[in-house]
């Protein structure tokens, strides 16, 4: 698990209207204020197939997501990839935020702009990790 306040996404974030960040002295924390579940932030890394394969799930429709990854499994994280996954997710699975990067010209560089879900839409983007 990775602070939120270390994340690229972590200004998006903080201005989703349904999302209160609470800062302490030692920590950051973010609540999904509908259900006041508490948002913990995962990295995760992928090989370059692995991240194209990842990034190809998440432009589909959600039923095709979910078909493709009950068929061929969901993608495999590695130590050290190519694409890098930042991933918000409420515990209660209500809320989730992500953002894909690749890595080149030794940065990673987003692919596509931060995306929040609720809902039941969480359900399908959690059987990506």
């Amino acid at each position: 698990m990775s602070s939120i306040k270390h994340l690229e996404m972590a200004a998006a974030l903080s201005a989703y209207p349904h999302i209160e960040i609470k800062k302490s002295l030692f920590s950051t924390k973010a609540i999904y204020t509908p259900t006041h579940s508490q948002v913990k932030a995962y990295i995760l890394e992928y090989s370059p197939s692995e991240g194209e394969r990842l990034e190809r799930l998440l432009e589909m429709p959600f039923d095709k997501m979910a078909a493709d990854i009950q068929q061929k499994g969901k993608p495999v994280a590695g130590a050290n990839g190519n694409f890098r996954l930042e991933l918000c997710l409420s515990d209660d699975h209500q809320f989730c935020g992500l953002q894909l990067f690749r890595f080149g010209d030794f940065q990673y560089k987003p692919v596509f702009e931060p995306r929040f879900y609720e809902g039941k839409d969480v359900e399908s983007i959690t059987q990506l990790v």
